[in-house]
């Protein structure tokens, strides 16, 4: 995990992971009883993660202090990995589970960005975690970098066993659930004959760029790639972006649109969401469980909300007609009250461009997901259905 770079220092400056007063951040008490409540719904993002850990974890932090709840997540999460480590050799199975128990917990301690150093400690070791596990998964979960720029890419890889030149979709993850998240989300696919690749978005993990117009050429060298892999179906690649990853699913369907067979958009911004008004109430949300503006300045490699005001503009879809551009079959996904990105933009896309089919939760939040309506759900019997049907057309 990228955790010091060329703006990260803005993050180290301070170690308390709460945002300034005008953000009205949760305070310690309110944010251990979000958290917890989130735990034991399996809500985003503390999902899948056993109960008892949580408590755990969260009793061993007093303040608001990013160091604190790196260390506690990392102290859960080290013992999982432990018990692993002992099984490795005789229950693989068991090994598998406690590596997977052991990568979420510590993923969690660095979340949404490594702000202190036992942040980044927490996140690097959740990679440890991940990688064992993904030596351990059915099928294997390889890891792959390519060159890029002087830099290096690096995703991951699945292949659905017992299928030659499978398509491929191309997974961006989000802004704050990188693409190890992604690759385990988006297990489903490869169930069903699909190959996935899954990478960070600029601005996050690993990514070598920032949140900047044009860094979706990045992904233009990821389908360079599988195009020249005679095991993978480069004539069926689709892309697929969850919530601020959608944006840049949609500029590589603009960018990439002769070489996509479609392109799955799920609450991402638009035009609306990068203006200031929508930002200055965008900085507020409690939809996020915290340090919302502390990720999103990291992702645009800025030090003050008010450069992140200033940047903002430039990123927006209408800009120099671009939205007006054709693209690949579309897929759009949203939630009517979502807070973290307004509807009015997912509705824009849907008057712009080529035609596009959409999926609307009436209650839905952010990415469509409501109490009764979770992510899983929306994979499976909205996004695969849709995909499956992309890929048979263009056989």
């Amino acid at each position: 995990m990228k955790t010091i770079g060329a703006f990260a220092a803005v993050f180290l400056a301070t170690n308390a992971f709460a945002q300034d007063g005008a953000l009205q951040p949760r305070s310690w008490p309110e944010l251990k009883a979000e958290t917890l409540a989130r735990a034991e719904r399996g809500a985003y993002p503390v999902f899948h993660l056993d109960i008892k850990d949580v408590r755990e974890a969260l009793d061993k932090i007093q303040s608001l202090d990013a160091d604190e709840w790196g260390a506690a997540w990392m102290s859960v999460g080290e013992a999982h990995l432990r018990a692993a480590d002992a099984r490795l050799a005789s229950d693989q199975a068991g090994a598998r589970a406690e590596y997977m128990a052991a990568w979420r917990l510590l993923a969690l301690g660095g979340w949404p960005v490594a702000t202190s150093p036992k942040k980044a400690e927490s996140r690097a070791k959740a990679w440890t975690a991940f990688e064992a596990y993904s030596r351990l998964a059915q099928p294997q979960i390889e890891s792959i970098v390519i060159p890029f720029e002087g830099k290096q890419i690096k995703f991951t890889l699945q292949r659905p066993p017992g299928v030659s030149r499978p398509p491929v979709v191309i997974g961006i993850a989000g802004s704050d659930l990188w693409r190890d998240y992604a690759a385990i989300a988006m297990k489903p696919f490869v169930m069903r004959g699909i190959a996935v690749i899954t990478a960070d978005m600029p601005g996050t993990g690993d990514s070598p760029v920032i949140g900047r117009p044009g860094s979706e050429r990045l992904y233009s060298r990821i389908i360079d790639y599988v195009k020249a892999q005679s095991d993978l179906d480069g004539d069926r690649i689709i892309v697929r972006g969850e919530s601020w990853g959608s944006y840049w699913a949609a500029r590589v369907g603009y960018a990439e649109s002769a070489r996509l067979k479609g392109v799955v958009f799920q609450s991402g911004p638009v035009d609306g969401y990068f203006q200031k008004k929508w930002q200055e109430t965008a900085f507020k949300t409690r939809e996020f469980l915290f340090d919302y503006a502390r990720s999103r300045l990291h992702m645009l490699g800025v030090s003050s909300v008010e450069e992140a005001y200033d940047v903002m503009p430039s990123l927006s879809l209408m800009k120099d007609g671009l939205i007006d551009k054709p693209t690949p079959p579309m897929l759009l996904i949203g939630g009517f009250r979502d807070s973290q990105v307004p509807f009015a933009d997912l509705e824009l896309l849907l008057q712009h461009g080529s035609p596009k089919h959409a999926w609307i939760n009436p209650t839905g939040m952010t990415m469509g997901r409501s109490v009764t309506v979770k992510d899983e759900w929306i994979l499976e019997h909205v996004i695969l259905p849709w995909v499956r049907q992309q890929f048979a057309t263009a056989e």
